[in-house]
């Protein structure tokens, strides 16, 4: 997809907005209509290519633009959610009892899709690989392996996943692939310049970044793009509304400040906790710490907000923590405005816990754009009330 502008900042504020188009308005309109009438010499309505809102919309095509050019992507899809984005992605690719190929610690509904429901339906088999697994992965390919799943950085642990070494065996093999991109975002990995097929997001997070819509997205090549919206996409109705795509496209237009607010105060938390004698481990890409250090100067440009880290105690000192924290709030979600906390495996037992590849006591953060001095103050209140446990 052609675009006017290169640098993400002038991506973000005006590709797709078609000033021309619109009477000069400086925000698109909301095209809040099912339908799109036929033009004809009889009622003088302009040419056009649009017919029914669930397959294509003004509105909805100015976010796909934005979405495209920020990721270096021919085309783009919004959906009504990000596991619509994902559901549709896999089954692009899979087949009837086919095999998939996924990272261990990948979101859970992904996971619960594939463990689960795809085996049930359509007899459909999945090997989850752990991080060192990942970097054998030509190993477990079979002749029935039709896709390739990958997050990077995956969920709670944030581990990374060589993409061109994955894309290039991939494509050896004629096997599709598909990215959650949802934690780097489209400004700060380009999974499709490493030969990734689908990179998929849920748009709910910091491409919306207020808290306040369900969405998805996903950034391909202009075939796959239009093979899914006349196919996956329009046969199960997963487009997104009209106003919640204006509602994104409200939040992109902040997204790189919010983005560089929210990597700032997680940095500052992340060092304080990694100096905290409660602490165990700290899993924050933004640290470039570790055996991934390499791929995270390779893949990543940037960092945002979400991390976790071990409670150095018993499950009852992990829940207390949890529960003394006042300014993070306790919710499943992240990528908005506001700082959360979850308990990702407190008091999940040891087998659940190696099965999704995440330590015990595992707490997730997400770093808000609040004031960085308050969010430490806030852990280290928790902090005390678990030491006076001891």
């Amino acid at each position: 997809m052609s675009n006017k502008y290169e640098k993400a900042e002038d991506i973000l504020a005006h590709e797709g907005d078609e000033y021309e188009k619109y009477y000069g308005a400086v925000i698109p309109p909301i095209f809040q209509n099912s339908l799109f009438v036929t033009p004809s010499e009889g009622n003088g309505i302009p040419e056009h290519d649009y017919v029914y809102t669930r397959c294509t919309n003004p509105t909805i095509e100015a976010v796909e633009k934005k979405l495209a050019a920020l990721e270096n992507g021919e085309d783009a899809l919004c959906f009504s959610s990000g596991m619509a984005a994902i559901s549709s992605s896999m089954l692009y690719f899979i087949e009837k009892d086919c095999h998939v190929i996924a990272p261990k610690s990948i979101y859970g509904p992904a996971r619960t899709l594939l463990k689960e429901y795809f085996p049930r339906k359509f007899g459909v088999k999945t090997t989850f690989l752990s991080e060192e697994e990942m970097e054998k992965l030509e190993e477990y390919i079979t002749d029935r392996t039709k896709l390739i799943y990958l997050e990077s950085p995956s969920t709670a642990v944030f581990s990374l996943q060589d993409l061109e070494h994955i894309g290039k065996i991939a494509r050896k093999h004629g096997i599709g692939t598909v990215i959650d991109n949802t934690y780097a975002t489209s400004l700060y990995q380009h999974p499709m310049e490493y030969g990734i097929d689908i990179s998929v997001h849920t748009a709910s997070k910091y491409l919306s970044g207020h808290s306040d819509i369900v969405a998805g997205a996903l950034i391909s090549s202009k075939e796959i793009c239009q093979n899914i919206r006349y196919g996956e996409r329009a046969n199960l109705g997963g487009c997104i509304d009209p106003h919640q795509a204006w509602l994104m496209l409200r939040g992109m237009r902040t997204m790189k400040l919010r983005l560089e607010q929210h990597a700032k105060n997680a940095l500052a938390v992340a060092e304080y906790l990694q100096s905290h004698p409660c602490v165990g481990q700290v899993f924050y890409p933004g640290l470039k710490q570790g055996r991934q250090k390499e791929l995270i100067e390779k893949y990543l440009k940037g960092f945002n907000g979400l991390f976790s880290f071990t409670i150095r105690g018993t499950r009852e000192q992990a829940e207390c923590f949890l529960d003394s924290l006042k300014v993070f709030l306790r919710g499943c979600s992240w990528g908005g405005f506001e700082s959360l906390a979850i308990p990702f495996t407190v008091g999940t037992p040891k087998e659940y816990n190696e099965e999704i590849g995440c330590p015990a006591n595992l707490i997730r953060l997400h770093v808000g754009i609040e004031n960085a001095d308050t969010l430490i103050a806030d852990l280290e209140q928790a902090f005390h009330k678990i030491q006076e446990m001891n």
